[in-house]
């Protein structure tokens, strides 16, 4: 057995002995879902977990944020092992929150329990000085794009800069001292082929937040004087539906707007009318483009009807690039727990993640792996595979930090040395900045 498998074999021991408290960590989280931004509990929980494994921790990053590193016996690379604290609304689960409806319907909580699986195998197993760099263990807040309204009011009150948890925290250099960074997702077979794999990139999105704003008066009595912010909605939604076939089919684009307030009264013309929509899209500059065309949609919508419009543009995501050097690492690791059988390459996905924020600047990995049960983000998703679920992300992220900076950490400094960054830190913090914009448009001027 090679110096690395011995080392693996160790940490993968150490692992299995803390198999019911890793799975208990998972299923705890699990029953105390809480939002981004607001994991308090969760936090809690990650810190003292770290200060019993004997690993100092920072914490109240980005608001909720922990981190806590391991430094190995050498100088090196340093690599991030993540998980994601925050759960979403789902307020039909049957482990939802009875207040807020947070749920764990897309597997966090398995991501924590694999992290403080990962954080224990590789502290507790004595093989630190073995390693050429240091392990950053970090639970980042705030992935999911949910209340909006609630984090823009952070952002104009200066409690962050961003909406999302790692863009927060690459705004606060947390990543400078981070040379890469790996996660693992969870997903079901009712979801995905096999029982691990990923997709060599997915969509960035930006975010809106519209306001038509017309006039009102009596529906039946004197409909003339109202000029009917819900019609200039619905041309909106017509206008950008027509803008479809200008997207280029390799750009995959998706744009899904909803309204969220139709009008006050029946027998009132609307005179406010509110909707949402993401812009997402497969790189940076199509997401920028197709936000132009609906923009576009929304003003001469705004035009036709006379009344004016509000557009409220916030940055999300920007696209994930799997770094394809940690994907064979990965494939490697993962294999060797489920079979090198059950790996699957996926294409290209529509969904979002700001671990693309952080692919932009650094080499990332953010793979699937089974374990749950029921689909993405509905009532019925739950881990329902203990040892896949909880238990194996733990061995793999491990695993992988082992190969990645054993002996001289050569295959570290070969992930460095082949990653062609997108942007600077910089240019990244730049264009998410310049994303934020609100625009009053005047269709009756």
């Amino acid at each position: 057995m090679s110096d690395h498998g011995s080392l693996k074999q160790t940490v993968c021991q150490t692992i299995d002995e803390a198999r019911d408290r890793v799975v208990g960590i998972g299923e705890a989280i699990m029953d105390a879902p809480e939002l981004g931004f607001k994991e308090h509990r969760t936090a809690e929980r990650v810190r003292t977990t770290f200060e019993d494994l004997g690993l100092e921790a920072e914490s109240g990053l980005a608001i909720t944020g922990v981190k806590a590193i391991l430094r190995g016996g050498q100088p090196g690379p340093t690599v991030a092992l993540m998980g994601e604290l925050d759960a979403l609304q789902v307020p039909g689960h049957p482990r939802a929150d009875a207040e807020t409806g947070a749920a764990h319907a897309c597997g966090h909580n398995a991501q924590i329990a694999g992290l403080m699986g990962a954080a224990i195998g590789l502290s507790q197993s004595g093989i630190a000085d073995q390693l050429a760099g240091n392990v950053v263990f970090f639970a980042v807040p705030a992935e999911e794009y949910v209340e909006i309204d609630y984090r823009i009011g952070l952002v104009k009150s200066g409690a962050t800069s961003f909406l999302t948890g790692k863009q927060e925290l690459v705004q606060l250099g947390q990543f400078d001292d981070i040379d890469m960074a790996v996660m693992i997702h969870s997903t079901s077979p009712d979801v995905a082929e096999g029982s691990m794999g990923l997709s060599p990139s997915s969509n960035g999105f930006l975010a809106k937040n519209i306001r038509f704003v017309g006039k009102a008066s009596h529906a039946g009595g004197c409909p003339e004087r109202g000029v009917n912010a819900l019609y200039a909605a619905q041309l909106a939604l017509s206008a950008i539906n027509a803008q479809r076939e200008t997207f280029a089919d390799q750009d995959c684009v998706r744009v899904h707007p909803i309204i969220t307030k139709g009008g006050d009264l029946v027998n009132i013309i609307p005179a406010e009318v509110t909707m949402e929509t993401y812009v997402r899209a497969k790189t940076a500059d199509a997401i920028l483009d197709a936000s132009h065309k609906v923009d576009r949609s929304l003003r001469g919508a705004a035009i036709a009807m006379g009344c004016q419009v509000e557009i409220d543009t916030v940055p999300g995501n920007l696209p994930l690039r799997n770094d394809p050097v940690l994907s064979e690492i990965f494939k490697e690791n993962a294999g060797q727990l489920f079979g090198a059988d059950q790996y699957r390459d996926y294409g290209h996905s529509g969904g979002s993640t700001d671990a693309g924020d952080l692919s932009q600047i650094m080499p990332v990995l953010h793979p699937m792996m089974t374990g749950a049960a029921g689909t993405h983000h509905q009532t019925d998703w739950c881990i329902a595979d203990h040892e896949a679920g909880y238990v194996a992300p733990a061995k793999t992220m491990a695993m992988m930090a082992v190969d990645l900076l054993a002996g001289d950490g050569d295959q570290a400094r070969e992930v460095l040395d082949r990653f062609d960054p997108a942007m600077t830190k910089d240019q990244y913090l730049d264009r998410q900045h310049a994303v934020f914009k609100t625009e009053l448009f005047d269709g009756n001027q």
